[in-house]
Parts: C-alpha cells; sequence; structure tokens
C-alpha cells in the first residue's frame, strides 16, 4: 500500500528532473513564490532604501531608511494577521495580496517621501519583472534543469564530443575556407565586442525558436513511443520543452565551444604576421606572440572574434542537425526517450498511488 513517503519520493524525483508541473495540483502560491520567499523577502526589505535621497543629510537617510523599514514590516505583518498567520512569520503562500504589495507598497515609499513618480513606477516595473522571473525559473524548474544538466555533464560531454567528431568532416567543408577567407577576417575583426555578443544572442534566439517549432511534433511522436498514459496536458509538455531547450543548449554550447577553440589554435599555427599585413587585417585591440619550434605564434582580438564567428555558424548548425539530420537525432533523441519512458513511468504510478490515497481519504469517513 502506498504512504505519502512515496507520493513525495516521486515528486521530488520530478523536480530534480527539472519537471516539477509533473506533479499534480502544483500552485505557484504554495509551490513558486513560497520557495523564492528568502529573495523576495530580501529584495522587499533593501527597497527600504526608496526612502531615502542624496540630497538629504546622513541623519535624515538614517530616519528615511528606518521609517521605510518600519512601513513596509508593518504592512506585512498586519497583511499575516489578516491571513491569520503570526504577525512576524514568512507567508506559507504567495497569492495576489502578497504579491501586490510586494510589487506596490516599495515604489510607493519614494513617492511619498519625495514626490518621485519615475522611481514609483521602475521599482514596481522591476518589481513585478522579478515575480515574473521567479514564476518562470522556479515554475518551469529551469534550475533544476541546469542544475541536472550540469550533474550529467560527463554524458553530455561524451555525447557532444562524439557528434562533433562526426559532425567536423562535413563542417570543414565549409568552416575552413571561411576561416581562411580575408572578408571573413575583416568583417569580424572590425565588429566591436557587443555585437559578437548580440550575434552570439541571436544565433541562440534563432536555434530556441526553431526547437520551440520543431519540438511539439517530437514531443507527440516520443508520447506514442513511450506510450504516455494520460497524456500531458499543455502545461506539462512546455515544461517538458523547456527542458528538452535546455538539455540541447547544453550540447550546443560544448560542440560550439570546441570549434571555437579548434579555430584558435589552427588560426595560431596557421595565420601568421605576414597574413595578416597581406590580408589588411589588424591583430585586434590586444595581442600576444609566442614562439614554438622556431615558429611564432599569435593570439589576438581579431582570431578569437573570427573563432566565435565561425563557433556561432557551427552551433545553430548543430542545433537544427539534432533535429533534422538522421544520425544526430536518432542519437539525441533515443537517449530522450530512453529517459522519458523511465519518467513516465514513474509519473504513471505516481498517479495511480495518488488516486488510491484520495480514494481511501474520500471512504474513509464513510466506512466509520
Amino acid at each position: 500500500m502506498g504512504t505519502p513517503r512515496e507520493l513525495v519520493r516521486y515528486e521530488q524525483r520530478f523536480r530534480r528532473a527539472g519537471l516539477p508541473l509533473f506533479i499534480e495540483d502544483f500552485s505557484p502560491t504554495h509551490d513558486i513564490f513560497n520557495r523564492a520567499a528568502p529573495l523576495l523577502t530580501l529584495v522587499f526589505l533593501a527597497e527600504m532604501l526608496g526612502a531615502t535621497s542624496l540630497k538629504w543629510d546622513w541623519w535624515q537617510n538614517l530616519l528615511g531608511a528606518a521609517g521605510g523599514l518600519l512601513v513596509l514590516v508593518a504592512a506585512f505583518g498586519l497583511l499575516n494577521v489578516r491571513r491569520k498567520r503570526p504577525f512576524w512569520s514568512l507567508p506559507s503562500r504567495f497569492g495576489l495580496p502578497e504579491l501586490a504589495v510586494f510589487v506596490f507598497l516599495p515604489a510607493l515609499l519614494p513617492l511619498v517621501t519625495q514626490v518621485q513618480l519615475k522611481q514609483f513606477f521602475g521599482i514596481a516595473a522591476g518589481n513585478l519583472l522579478l515575480v515574473g522571473a521567479v514564476y518562470v525559473v522556479v515554475g518551469y524548474g529551469l534550475i533544476a534543469t541546469t542544475y541536472w544538466s550540469l550533474r550529467r555533464i560527463a554524458g553530455e560531454l561524451g555525447n557532444s564530443l562524439t557528434s562533433l567528431v562526426r559532425a567536423l568532416p562535413l563542417l570543414l567543408v565549409f568552416s575552413l575556407v571561411l576561416f581562411i577567407n580575408t572578408e571573413m577576417w575583416q568583417v569580424f575583426a572590425g565588429m566591436p565586442v557587443a555585437f559578437i555578443v548580440f550575434s552570439v544572442l541571436a544565433f541562440t534566439l534563432l536555434s530556441t525558436l526553431f526547437l520551440m517549432v520543431r519540438l511539439p511534433k517530437e514531443l507527440d511522436a516520443i508520447e506514442a513511443d513511450v506510450q504516455s498514459d494520460p497524456p500531458l496536458r499543455r502545461i506539462q509538455r512546455l515544461n517538458l520543452s523547456m527542458n528538452l531547450v535546455i538539455r540541447q543548449w547544453v550540447q550546443a554550447f560544448i560542440v560550439s565551444t570546441g570549434v571555437g577553440l579548434f579555430f584558435v589554435a589552427f588560426g595560431m599555427l596557421g595565420i601568421n604576421a605576414s597574413i595578416y599585413e597581406a590580408w589588411g587585417v589588424p591583430r585586434g585591440s590586444w595581442s600576444r606572440e609566442f614562439e614554438v619550434l622556431g615558429h611564432t605564434m599569435i593570439l589576438g582580438a581579431s582570431l578569437v572574434k573570427v573563432a566565435i564567428g565561425i563557433a556561432n555558424f557551427t552551433g545553430l548548425y548543430y542545433s537544427i542537425a539534432l533535429l533534422t539530420d538522421s544520425s544526430y537525432r536518432e542519437e539525441f533523441l533515443d537517449n530522450v526517450s530512453a529517459e522519458l519512458r523511465d519518467l513516465f513511468t514513474a509519473r504513471a504510478d505516481y498517479l495511480a498511488l495518488r488516486a488510491q490515497l484520495v480514494s481511501q481519504s474520500d471512504s474513509g469517513p464513510i466506512a466509520k
């Protein structure tokens, strides 16, 4: 016969796998914001500084901060009392009243003390964004998923290196041609660092959008393959999609990093000072020279920028190939299907156990 302790073990397993929405009755008020209560409390108390001003004397700022802290603590304490909780307790649930107080009350401090309307909207918007970030990160298990991916980094590294070795022959067909192309160097060498960072983010977003478009079809196939029963709800499918996207990010990052390091090493060996001069390409804002076996190798900002540019293309190619190329797709989805098969089996057992416990609790009073 099942026990609540067994039920908790199933729920802990789902959380560790980055799939908290597999838990039935998963509630934002009890399961999301209460887990972030220490962070929200710290931010809430720190915002007492909104009652201070750079134009005031130190003792005025001290009184303002103390008064702001008193107002914040008293307001939340009174809300606790109204909710029939101890005055000094942290909320066990975060409903709309608690979130409204967290978002708007600290924003009122600069408005009341200094009539700062811009600060009011700025603090309120910042708090609202923080609430949204907590909902997404905690509610969809992004921290657990990332931690899970890092714990499995050895396995992912092995899979990624295998894929990298298989991809290298095809990648080298165009990557090496691009790397020794004068225009490629001129474009990336003259590109500001901010643009390089933007290109990395843009390629990551592009690959993510492609994955989010393709994943629903792949999830349907995986569910049919593992015979998930009952079918996942829409919010659970979204949780699983985000889980798979993060996992794929880890593999794509490893592959693109490997390619980038390869071209840094190749550039140090193959691109010497005379080639820089012939191409009219500067070494960049910084450069270092190394003597190896009588050969001068140059490591500079331009070389790193070009390597990152090629790594961007490689990461995008690899992300798309995982779901379109038969060899990569089979390797990636076979691993995913095996793990999801175990999770779906655990979910079916969890739902059966939960139904059994609910049935027992409902029949208890009748039996008496």
